[in-house]
């Protein structure tokens, strides 16, 4: 089970108050998952009580975390073998999410 401080529960508050779901991703179960829309990222709780980004927020490929690929020329996101094409609007979805997500978890003085 993850042990999260008060101040880590409060950033997660936060977030959950600005519209993004805390969901569980069984494969990563040592982090915390956050949704929005079609855009997701997994958070790590780090030791001076903050919380940062576990790699690169993505687009859900049938409500599963994705990876960004290129291939043959086209960019996708890719989950096992299903895949979505990295459209400009998906892109640009992703990237608005993670400007939302490192606005919040900028640490506050």
């Amino acid at each position: 089970m993850l042990e999260l401080s008060p101040k880590q529960i409060g950033i997660l508050e936060n977030i959950a108050a600005l519209g993004f779901a805390i969901v569980a991703f069984p494969l990563y179960a040592s982090a915390v998952g956050v949704r929005k829309g079609n855009c997701a990222a997994l958070l790590m709780p780090v030791p001076n009580g903050e919380m940062k980004l576990l790699g690169e927020p993505c687009w859900l490929v049938n409500g599963n975390l994705s990876v960004r690929v290129q291939r043959g020329g086209v960019e996708l996101f890719v989950w096992k073998k299903q895949e979505v094409e990295a459209t400009p609007e998906r892109l640009a979805e992703v990237a608005d999410f993670r400007s939302q997500l490192d606005d919040l978890l900028a640490p506050r003085a």
